[in-house]
């Protein structure tokens, strides 16, 4: 790994409980945000490191084009044209406008979801209520794609209600996600027009201290 390994290369592992283990030997070449990646489409070279046949989600679909065995772990290579992100909606958190009561004001953050760590924005709306943030004239291309979960372990294992998230373009309302306490992290797309609009995300919840977390991107 350490003789072929590309900057900005993306390692993944398989099954997923050998993550811990592969970043003991390589966590010097995953950093923080690639390790809280929302997912794997902006990454051109992915390394699979996998054992017992077990495949990673993030390499379905992809044919590896080195492949080597060093006792009982397969070590795959796989390249692809990356997704070209025009708008990273953490990224772009601090233009936005916030409408609704929340107990606190949404941040962009790192978080745990699922298990997993997720960079994504962070909201808890109070119980009954919905908090709107809104992205004024953001770029936009053929797609948007965006994961929504419920993120602390505790909170989740405490109040079991689920929670929601629509995502609103311009006036029209392209998508709605209702994740629960045992979703992790739920995927979400919609077609859009290329150019300007307004885009904006309404997080609710039946319950306090509901802590959801988004993160999205506008693709070409």
């Amino acid at each position: 790994m350490r003789a072929s390994h590309g900057e900005g290369d993306l390692i993944v592992f398989a099954p997923s409980w050998l993550d811990p283990v592969g970043r003991l030997y390589l966590g010097d070449l995953i950093p923080v945000d690639m390790a809280a990646r929302m997912d794997a489409a902006r990454y051109e070279v992915i390394w699979e490191l996998s054992a017992r046949g077990q495949r990673a989600a993030e390499v379905d679909g992809l044919s590896a084009d080195n492949e080597q065995r060093f006792g009982g772990v397969t070590v795959r290579r796989f390249q692809r044209a990356p997704a070209v992100v025009l708008t990273d909606f953490v990224s772009e958190l601090s233009r936005t406008r916030i409408v609704g009561k929340a107990s606190r004001r949404p941040t962009a953050s790192l978080q745990e979801v699922g298990f997993e760590p997720h960079r994504c924005v962070l909201t808890v709306p109070h119980a009954g209520e919905e908090v709107k943030i809104l992205y004024p004239k953001v770029v936009l291309g053929t797609k948007l794609v965006g994961y929504v979960g419920l993120a602390d372990i505790f909170e989740r294992r405490d109040i079991r209600q689920s929670a929601g998230l629509e995502i609103i373009v311009g006036d029209q309302s392209v998508a709605f996600v209702q994740p629960g306490v045992d979703d992790g992290w739920v995927r979400f797309e919609a077609d859009t027009t290329p150019g300007r609009a307004d885009v904006t995300f309404v997080a609710s919840a039946t319950s306090g201290r509901r802590l959801i977390c988004f993160a999205a991107e506008a693709r070409q």
